[in-house]
């Protein structure tokens, strides 16, 4: 094990941030890309999905070569390519290459899970755990922070300035990964379609991976029902928020994200079962106040908190146990793992938006609700039903 020193820690956390704002600055700025591009209403769906299609497909592409080649090497190209996907869309004159641009970057956005393997092949096993709940945090102050800036952005200079600014930062972190890093040379097992076989032989076959993928599915599907269908209810009367203010109420799940980070340090002290499913059942506690979006708009943001925190403590526990169940193929299993969160993220903003139109908002908040709770049931019939997982062994620690 080499370690990692705190910069390190910093720079990878930002690569992740940055990285994954590239698959969903669009959101805030929908409409206002759409018009200007010369796209019809019912054609939007195509530009903000581009992200995510791209990022599924570099998921079971991708991912698996991070087991077969030098991780830094590999990081550090994937974001000179998520820079000109970024850089593709800010440029773009059309709609068809706003979406081959996004399409790119969010192909190359899953360098975020060679960077989940990398921190943890290179970290000393004591502080692996807390290693990756730093990188990870990334993930979600990236995915919750480019709505502020790109609310922001959109409102002033134009929703192109933020694509502009996501690429010139990809850009500089390739530079900063390649000089900063230490190598992590790989030793190759076996060709790329075995690499792609052994992601189906694991699905079917490993127990605590399908249990903690369909923690993770249920987990992102409510993530997504409050965040894809978030500025319905808040552009809509009594308040009527424009796309600034909507993206501020990101600033609230910041704060719930980052009040989980010491969820890897309870995972580096064998509490990661424990953890999960305290912090589902909190998920679907916070949905009720969710649901409270008049007379006052606190109790809402105190939902949000809660739903953030709860969600990145669960999502920093699964890749615990998954890496140190998994270490020589850590790449693969992270990819394979993340389908699951792309999946269920997918789910929930399609059924949010959905239950929003037919019934109204507190339609979305049951929905998010009952992919909550049906989270902590897989997460109870993993804990106390009759799984039994001979290769969970002491690192994973069941609390």
């Amino acid at each position: 094990m080499i370690g990692v020193t705190s910069a390190q820690r910093i720079v990878l956390a930002v690569v992740c941030a940055v990285a994954v704002s590239t698959v969903y600055a669009i959101q805030p700025v929908l409409e206002a890309a759409g018009a200007e591009l010369g796209l019809a209403p019912e054609s939007l769906g195509w530009l903000a999905a581009a992200g995510q299609f791209g990022y599924f497909a570099g998921l079971i592409l991708l991912v698996p070569l991070g087991d077969m080649v030098n991780r830094r090497r590999l990081i550090t190209g994937h974001l000179v390519f998520v820079a000109a996907g970024a850089g593709t869309a800010a440029l773009a004159p059309n709609g068809p290459i706003a979406v081959a641009g996004l399409a790119t970057a969010g192909f190359f956005a899953v360098v975020v899970q060679v960077v989940v393997a990398y921190i943890a092949a290179v970290s000393v096993p004591s502080e692996r755990g807390r290693n990756i709940g730093v990188v990870t945090s990334g993930v979600v102050i990236g995915i919750l922070g480019v709505r502020v800036l790109a609310g922001t952005l959109g409102d002033t200079i134009g929703w192109r300035a933020i694509y502009l600014v996501l690429a010139l930062f990809c850009a500089a972190l390739a530079v900063a990964v390649h000089m900063g890093l230490h190598p992590d040379p790989r030793t190759p097992r076996g060709q790329y379609t075995q690499a792609i076989g052994t992601l189906v032989r694991l699905a079917v076959t490993d127990r605590l991976f399908l249990s903690r993928g369909l923690i993770a599915f249920f987990l992102f599907a409510s993530f997504g029902t409050l965040w894809s269908g978030l500025a319905l209810p808040l552009g809509a009367e009594p308040w009527s928020f424009g796309t600034t203010e909507i993206g501020l109420f990101g600033l609230a799940g910041l704060a719930g994200a980052l009040g989980a980070a010491r969820a890897g340090r309870w995972a580096d002290g064998g509490h990661a079962q424990p953890i999960s499913g305290w912090s589902l059942a909190i998920l679907v506690a916070s949905w009720p106040l969710i649901a409270r979006t008049e007379p006052t708009l606190w109790l809402l943001v105190i939902g949000i908190v809660l739903l953030d925190f709860a969600v990145q403590a669960v999502h920093v526990s699964n890749q615990h146990l998954l890496t140190a169940a998994h270490a020589n193929r850590a790449s693969s299993v992270i990819g394979a793992y993340m389908a699951f969160y792309s999946l269920g993220s997918a789910l929930g903003a399609v059924t949010s938006t959905w239950a929003y139109t037919t019934w109204g908002w507190w339609a979305s908040c049951l929905t998010g609700a009952s992919y909550a709770l049906l989270g902590l049931i897989a997460w109870a019939h993993d804990r106390f039903g009759v799984i039994t997982r001979p290769n969970e062994a002491a690192p994973q620690g069941r609390g």
